[in-house]
């Protein structure tokens, strides 16, 4: 009679080691279950350091050219040194000649920044309906404004390097790359081709490189104040207008012709 309770006693002992000894079992299978937290690929991670290493090199690139650009406007362009502006930007000459070889290239770079708001007017103007004439002028009303805060004698050397940097690019092998920052009207032109404003058959290069011509005359000529009471966009839209109507007009006839 006194063995049935111990033996009572240690079934109940069992059965409670087995249910603590269940918990145990399944919070350890819940640690075993919960998966690894994910890690993110290899590939992706380097893409994103390439990016933020491109990111901080365009906005070193852009503070060098504004900080050039801000001692140009108050002491000219052939007065600023390299040291000048690297003094002005915070940064030593090698960084300089990394992105630019010569004080020229800065200049080049400040021209095609100053176009950014016209290039931009002209996205958005080609995002709906639009005139191509119309679109020209907008582009150089945007481009004007941001003349009218640059000395007339950075213009003109600017326009001057224009040039000088096709000749380089040509010499190198970077034609397409130096067409597409340079020309202003190419994007615009090859939209317009696309969207039936223009003819197939316009040669959009060559109109946009002789729209560039005509637009870097015209700021000579604007800044020697040649223009008089003339507008800037007025007068060069005008022309530029004129270059694109006469070459879809032979288009359109070499087209009838064949």
């Amino acid at each position: 009679m006194s063995s049935t309770p111990a033996k009572v006693g240690r079934k109940a002992d069992q059965g409670q080691y087995l249910r603590r000894s269940d918990r145990r079992d399944n919070l350890f299978a819940v640690k075993d279950d919960r998966s690894p937290s994910p890690r993110k690929p290899r590939a992706d991670q380097g893409q994103r350091r390439t990016h933020l290493a491109q990111s901080r090199s365009r906005e070193t690139k852009r503070a060098l050219v504004q900080a050039a650009l801000a001692l140009w406007r108050t002491q000219g362009f052939a007065d600023t040194t390299v040291a000048d502006i690297c003094r002005a930007a915070g940064v030593s000459k090698a960084l300089f000649y990394f992105y630019f070889p010569r004080k020229e290239d800065a200049l080049f770079a400040a021209e095609v920044l100053s176009t950014e708001e016209a290039r931009r007017t002209a996205r958005e103007a080609t995002a709906g309906p639009y005139e191509l004439a119309a679109v020209v002028r907008e582009m150089l009303a945007a481009l004007e404004r941001a003349m009218r805060r640059t000395p007339p004698e950075l213009l003109i050397e600017a326009t001057l390097e224009g040039h000088r940097a096709e000749h380089r690019a040509l010499a190198e092998g970077r034609a397409d790359e130096h067409h597409a920052t340079r020309f202003l009207f190419l994007d615009l032109l090859e939209r317009a081709r696309a969207d039936g404003k223009i003819p197939p058959g316009v040669d959009v290069l060559h109109v946009a490189r002789g729209a560039q011509a005509l637009l870097e005359a015209g700021t000579r000529q604007w800044a020697a104040g040649d223009y008089g009471d003339r507008g800037f966009a007025d007068t060069v839209a005008r022309d530029v207008t004129a270059l694109i109507t006469g070459h879809s007009r032979l288009a359109d006839a070499g087209a009838d012709r064949g």
